[in-house]
């Protein structure tokens, strides 16, 4: 049916101009109004509650039907409240007593709510009441989802979902193959698709580097190609960081890559990050490397991965510059790592002034291994071992109890035990105590996130499979601190004294995590006693004085030093600290004791992007959140307009014509963008004639995928 043929409806043209004029004017603020008013008119007590709902969801709160009226004569409801999932206080349980750890207290007596009526005279429900003011923070866009409210899955969503190119026909067409994925019908694949392969790398600097070696290790038959098309697809965001080195014969070693939100969440939390491969432990498994770090949840948060298929000083220091790179040139207080030679000289030369730690958990089961004779033989060595790694806080202390273990267990001077003194900067705590940990003190992050990839890792799986699972268990990752940040929002701080300024003070601050372990500082203060042994200068000790703590305290500045510097390795304040704040009559924490990276706002900030610009985190999300909104609008307009001749012509051409404008509009954003100014390169299939514009390098010596070019 051809629409041409159908009158078109006079002053379309005009509708659309003022469609696009107030697009210009006004933004791409939605055109509904969905705030509730008094005499507002609704078809059904359903249709109410999804306006109500919708309008929520927007606001950020959620809902519930509260109570209703029926007619005794008809059963027809007559009144319906809505109101706020916070309204109301949770009555008092008699089992409370009984129960040691309660659920969190969520309700706020919140009196938000929306009140309709039935008009039985135009039999429609009005609006007779409505409250629009919360008692309670509201909960941003990327939490809403969680309310219980708004958990439903629309069906336009669903085919959103086949549309948005998540359902990566590539990963589709290399299940339809060899198990390798990409083999001579790559070419054929490519230029069906995408007319060749335009990999967005980052401004003004090419797409590899070189290392003066050959590389350990190999990518199989056909994954580089199968590895540039997954970052091709990646840099739809232009903040996706990748980067590749080459060895003497020009083939990739060595592969970095961080999107937007690793990149983000460095800003935040990378203050101490640890790093481990997968190299050493399995050599059929692909030599994968994270960068991980803790979120203000001390939950897992990823930074950065790499595939590392040489383990030289010249690959670990193009990595940690290259990390450092992505990362805006923002050099970590800490990192901690296994105990691996070249990677130490490598963090060296790149990051001087970050404290370089070991892994005490990797130390004890080296020890194991190494002198294991002593272990089985004395129960007692290993305990003054474990002792010297976590227990003795003074060097002076420490030296001595080593020199005790040598002299009783006879070492030669050849013995491990030797080698790893010469490291004891790295892993006693006598001396770690000095540095900002986070309280870590061993890559156990890496090692959870490498059991999460373990069955994944084999390289005899298809590299798209691998990505494919990769960003799942990172999406996980994620998942998991989002639901984290959602409870903290909705649920009120468990206090175990309510009645106390500090703790309520830092129930609003902290996260329900470091809350927690706060408490218990606070409540370990409580059974301390206090010497003052001059002004200043003051000796906490426990209840049976089996432990001394010297803490200075100073009142004009608010602040406090203890000597176990639980602050300054931990980032929350000892008991012993407590105590002395409260003989100083502080009875709040200080401002300069409250480090942002632990609080409910740790990620209150701009985002910035590698080139230290604002971002979009997750474009794809923000693509699917404007289709599920705009998608039921268009189905009932659709509907609508398919009633008549007239309308189906109307919308019509009111659809072509908003085409063209929405391709200008698109097309004037990517001129005026970054887009343009970004480096570009292509996967030369065959033995293609060079341009003259062009270098050539060899990327794998794979038949099909031989050239990788970079435009100049």
């Amino acid at each position: 049916m051809n629409v041409s043929t159908f009158p078109v409806v006079e002053g379309v043209e005009k509708l659309v101009n003022n469609i696009h004029e107030n697009i210009v004017q006004h933004g791409q603020e939605g055109v509904v109004d969905y705030t509730p008013h008094l005499e507002m008119e609704f078809e059904s007590e359903v249709a109410a509650y999804d306006f109500y709902n919708e309008y929520s969801r927007r606001i950020g709160f959620g809902i519930r039907r509260e109570y209703g009226n029926k007619s005794r004569k008809d059963g027809i409801l007559t009144s319906r409240r809505f109101t706020c999932f916070k309204e109301g206080n949770r009555s008092v349980d008699k089992r409370d007593r009984l129960i040691k750890e309660g659920r969190a207290e969520t309700r706020t007596g919140c009196q938000a709510r929306m009140v309709i009526s039935l008009d039985r005279k135009v039999g429609k429900y009005k609006v007779v009441d409505f409250v629009a003011q919360h008692n309670h923070d509201l909960q941003p866009p990327g939490y809403v989802h969680m309310i219980r409210s708004h958990r439903r899955l629309h069906a336009s969503q669903v085919v959103v979902a086949d549309e948005s190119g998540l359902k990566q026909d590539f990963q589709e067409y290399v299940s339809e193959h060899d198990e390798f994925g990409l083999k001579q019908d790559f070419q054929e694949y490519v230029s069906k698709h995408d007319d060749g392969i335009d990999i967005i790398g980052y401004s003004g600097q090419e797409i590899m580097n070189y290392l003066p070696t050959k590389r350990m290790r190999s990518l199989m038959y056909g994954e580089v190609g199968a590895l540039l098309m997954h970052f091709k697809r990646q840099s739809e965001n232009p903040s996706f960081f990748y980067d590749f080195q080459m060895d003497v014969e020009e083939k990739i070693t060595n592969i970095f890559w961080a999107d937007a939100q690793m990149i983000n969440d460095y800003e935040y939390f990378g203050d101490v990050i640890t790093f481990d491969t997968t190299y050493k432990s399995n050599k059929d498994y692909r030599p994968l490397g994270v960068f991980v770090g803790l979120n203000n949840h001390k939950q897992m948060v990823v930074f950065g991965a790499t595939l590392l298929y040489d383990e030289t000083i010249p690959s670990f220091q193009w990595l940690f510059e290259t990390f450092l790179k992505a990362m805006g040139g923002e050099k970590p207080k800490t990192i901690l790592t296994d105990q691996d030679a070249a990677m130490a000289e490598a963090i060296s030369f790149v990051m001087p002034e970050t404290f370089h730690g070991l892994c005490t958990w990797q130390i004890r089961e080296n020890a194991l291994k190494h002198v294991n004779h002593l272990c089985q033989k004395s129960s007692q060595f290993y305990s003054d071992f474990e002792a010297c790694i976590d227990v003795h806080e003074e060097e002076g202390e420490f030296l001595k109890a080593w020199n005790v273990l040598l002299v009783e267990h006879n070492f030669s001077e050849d013995s491990w035990l030797h080698m790893i003194f010469q490291l004891k900067e790295k892993w006693a705590w006598a001396y770690v105590k000095k540095q900002f940990t986070a309280g870590m003190r061993s890559i156990q992050l890496c090692e959870s996130f490498n059991v999460e990839m373990k069955n994944h890792l084999k390289s005899d799986l298809n590299l798209v499979q691998f990505f494919t699972h990769f960003e799942r268990v990172v999406n996980g990752i994620r998942n998991n601190e989002s639901e984290a940040d959602y409870e903290s929002r909705h649920e009120l701080p468990k206090l175990k004294m309510r009645r106390v300024r500090m703790l309520v003070q830092a129930g609003n601050i902290y996260t329900p995590k470091i809350l927690e372990e706060f408490q218990e500082e606070y409540e370990e203060y409580q059974g301390t006693c206090i010497k003052n042994l001059k002004e200043g200068l003051y000796v906490v000790t426990n209840y049976d004085n089996s432990k001394e703590r010297m803490v200075i305290g100073n009142l004009v500045d608010q602040k406090v030093a203890c000597e176990c510097r639980k602050f300054e390795t931990h980032g929350i304040l000892c008991n012993h600290a407590l105590k002395v704040l409260d003989v100083m009559n502080i009875k709040l924490i200080p401002h300069h004791y409250i480090m942002k990276r632990w609080t409910r706002d740790a990620r209150l900030g701009s985002n910035r992007d590698w080139k230290r610009q604002h971002v979009e985190l997750d474009i794809k999300a923000n693509f699917m959140m404007r289709c599920s909104e705009l998608c039921p609008r268009m189905v009932k307009l659709i509907n609508k307009a398919s009633k008549s001749h007239e309308t189906y012509a109307f919308l019509s051409k009111v659809y072509e014509e908003t085409d063209k404008i929405i391709d200008d509009m698109l097309a004037k954003k990517f001129v005026g963008g970054e887009s343009l100014e970004l480096c570009h390169a292509s996967v030369s299939i065959g033995n293609e004639k060079n341009d003259n514009n062009m270098d050539t390098v060899d990327v794998g010596g794979e038949k099909g995928i031989k050239k990788l070019r970079l435009f100049k």
